[in-house]
């Protein structure tokens, strides 16, 4: 048994290598269409799987819609920049090949069995295995958009989350709390799909079962967790190499 420290950043490089082998992503990129929905951690993603088709261009830099920022930062009352003229689109990927500016709007309607739509989500009940996603938007966003697809075609939903964004109570009774008429602040819309977190992606590329088991940090390491890795001796050399070929993956920046 092993323990290693993940932050924030390292865990989204971790949620991005192992997605980016995952079976149905595997197969979606021969045959389909993959749609990586603009969002931090799935910046890391969208980087992983086109440095693996050797296309180049892609930057994370603004590949994002609403985020969190500390109440100094210039952000709207949404989470949106004042300025988005940088935004670059959703990464939408078609038997392989990228399709430079579309957006996840442009190619839902088209979405069927097989494909896949990765996105990313802001809360996390561990224990239930469900995630939820805050939103700020009048018409619930890019989750509205992909919605229809995955309940109405049965397109496949991943959402990948980090550890760090774990809440206790059950989403669909905080989803209620929020979206109560005459409540201010963000809406809360629980989603199904598979989640996928820092936990996944250990067992996903070594083997090894991986747990949390306690969160915190000062000095750039807020927001980070401890995980306690399980397995043969092999797979926990392996977890080890795994986590230090992340552990200097540096904190987002715009």
């Amino acid at each position: 048994m092993k323990q290693f420290l993940l932050t924030p950043a390292a865990g989204k490089r971790l949620i991005a290598k192992a997605l980016a082998i995952h079976p149905a992503i595997q197969q979606v990129l021969k045959n389909g269409t993959l749609v990586i929905v603009a969002g931090t951690t799935n910046g890391y993603l969208a980087e992983e799987i086109l440095n693996s088709l050797g296309i180049a261009g892609f930057s994370r830099q603004r590949f994002f819609r609403g985020l969190t920022m500390p109440p100094n930062k210039p952000v709207t009352k949404e989470g949106r920049l004042a300025d988005e003229s940088q935004f670059p689109g959703d990464v939408v990927i078609v038997r392989g090949e990228w399709q430079r500016g579309k957006t996840i709007a442009d190619v839902v309607d088209s979405l069927g069995t097989g494909d896949v739509i990765v996105k990313g989500a802001n809360a996390l009940d561990l224990e239930r295995r469900q995630a939820a996603i805050l939103i700020g938007h009048p018409k619930a966003g890019t989750a509205s958009l992909a919605l229809p697809a995955v309940a109405g075609r049965r397109v496949k939903l991943i959402l990948a989350v980090g550890l760090e964004k774990r809440v206790s109570d059950d989403l669909y009774a905080l989803a209620v709390k929020l979206n109560e008429p005459g409540a201010g602040g963000y809406r809360l819309l629980p989603v199904p799909g598979q989640v996928f977190t820092e936990l996944d992606a250990i067992t996903t590329l070594t083997g090894a079962s991986a747990e949390l088991i306690s969160a915190g940090g000062v000095c750039g390491a807020e927001g980070s967790c401890w995980i306690v890795v399980s397995g043969t001796k092999e797979q926990e050399e392996a977890a080890e190499k795994l986590v230090g070929s992340v552990a200097s993956e540096p904190a987002f920046n715009l």
